[in-house]
């Protein structure tokens, strides 16, 4: 049995991470989605449990799928879980530079290889930062993110600016 850890800050998870979820859950046994804390990423806006919720529902119709939160180190996480492998998306080529970056020293600090997937075409403009931008003014982002993201959105910014505050 293989078993594939797909880490992110998914704040919000949206479409093009679906894709990477659906695309993993086809190659390998057990696909474990892990949300984490990510302080170089500024405050988020979703909680982790509200994050490990969404994405949860999301993948709801996938059977191989589980989903959990953290915040150490992806070696750590991988580790615990059972982790043959780190799957990672990739979007644009500029991706590709900074994940390299991290899954060579991920290897060299526990072993662990890291294997991409390419978003396909229709996916490879989303980013979560962006969705939150669209949502924040009232634009339609539904065609991007799972409905009960969608929904989650547009309740946080009607009630709160920017969603919410506290740790999380």
């Amino acid at each position: 049995m293989t078993t594939v850890l797909y880490p992110g800050s998914f704040d919000p998870i949206h479409n093009g991470h679906i894709e990477i979820i659906e695309v993993a859950s086809r190659l390998f046994d057990d696909v474990v989605v892990a949300a984490v804390r990510n302080p170089q990423k500024g405050e988020p806006l979703f909680t982790l449990e509200e994050r490990k919720g969404l994405i949860a529902d999301a993948t709801s119709h996938l059977g191989n799928v589980r989903v959990t939160t953290f915040s150490s180190l992806v070696v750590d996480l991988a580790r615990e879980v059972g982790a043959d492998f780190i799957v990672k998306g990739l979007r644009v080529v500029s991706d590709f530079e900074s994940e390299l970056m991290m899954a060579q020293m991920n290897k060299r600090v526990s072993g662990v290889d890291t294997l991409f997937i390419p978003s396909g075409s229709s996916h490879s403009y989303l980013a979560s930062k962006l969705i939150r931008e669209i949502a924040r003014y009232g634009g339609d982002i539904s065609s991007m993110v799972p409905p009960a993201v969608a929904k989650l959105l547009v309740e946080k910014y009607r009630n709160g600016g920017d969603g919410g505050g506290g740790q999380r």
